[in-house]
């Protein structure tokens, strides 16, 4: 049997895109230092359960000749998480949303993502989907990575160290929702997925 080329699967989070700074700061070290490694980072659908079936989609046309791993930042984290619960993959998460269904009721009605400048009306059945795609309990906390910082201005960083207070965790004081400094990782995370 052939051994299965490594792939990382990069889950930018709401309202971004694959431009977003640390999707390509794993980009750029792909290429620049594990070129072998397929990158995909998929421009999310505005919508939780479109944004569930790209994924799956994605895991499904890959994962007979791939080892598919997972960083997910923000609510990319969340789906991470339902991905792992899925598929078993394993996953560096980055300030991932826990509760993303609680979050985004602030974000009902016109929305407009910054970088796609795509307009689109959040409702509540797509907080209905989020809830849909809740991991309660996770089978495998080893599988998760997460790296957390507590200045986060949009997510209550504690629920995530309580989330997955069983996985590895990097937990660092101040920050921000960004992650500043998500350069330093990129070698530890490759190392940590085992592409």
């Amino acid at each position: 049997m052939t051994e299965k080329k490594p792939l990382l699967l990069y889950i930018h989070g709401f309202n971004s895109s694959p431009l977003s700074v640390k999707a390509q700061v794993m980009v750029e070290y792909c290429q620049k230092h594990r070129p072998d490694i397929k990158v995909l980072v998929p421009q999310m659908p505005c919508f939780p359960q479109q944004a569930a079936e790209l994924l799956k989609q994605l895991i499904e046309r890959y994962q007979n000749d791939y080892q598919i791993a997972l960083v997910g930042s923000s609510l990319g984290g969340y789906l991470s998480t339902w991905l792992n619960a899925h598929y078993g993959l394993k996953a560096v998460l980055v300030n991932p949303a826990v509760k993303p269904y609680e979050l985004l009721l602030d974000f009902l009605g016109e929305q407009e993502n910054p970088y796609t400048h795509e307009r689109y009306t959040l409702e509540h059945k797509h907080i209905d989907e989020l809830k849909r795609l809740d991991v309660p309990v996770l089978k495998k906390p080893d599988d998760f990575w997460l790296l957390q910082q507590e200045g986060d201005e949009v997510l209550d960083y504690r629920q995530a160290v309580a989330k997955y207070q069983h996985s590895k965790l990097t937990v660092e004081a101040d920050g921000d929702h960004s992650f500043i400094g998500f350069e330093r990782y990129p070698e530890r995370i490759i190392e940590f997925l085992a592409l």
